[in-house]
């Protein structure tokens, strides 16, 4: 490994939150504010993923509206959720 591949080299930290369907859009939005997510897993009761969304910088707007639509709809659908977060730690 070259010094330049342990530089840029990035811890990612796993997270995750229980909630009801009524909190998943609030807490999603809480989550993005706070930053340095890479990645956001909305689970089932049964821990099977329901959506995975990379996200990176610049793309919470426009782009994500269609994803928005689909946590929505998953949020009236279900009751019990697990929002597995996964954040970006510098070194």
């Amino acid at each position: 490994m070259t010094e330049e591949q342990t530089q840029t080299e990035e811890k990612v930290r796993k997270e995750e939150f229980k909630i009801t369907g009524d909190e998943l859009v609030a807490k999603i939005k809480e989550l993005i504010h706070e930053g340095n997510i890479n990645r956001l897993i909305i689970k089932n009761e049964e821990g099977k993923t329901m959506i995975e969304v990379p996200l990176t910088l610049g793309v919470v707007g426009v782009i994500m509206a269609p994803v928005w639509a689909a946590i929505g709809a998953i949020a009236a659908l279900a009751s019990n959720l697990t929002i597995v977060v996964q954040r970006v730690e510098e070194e």
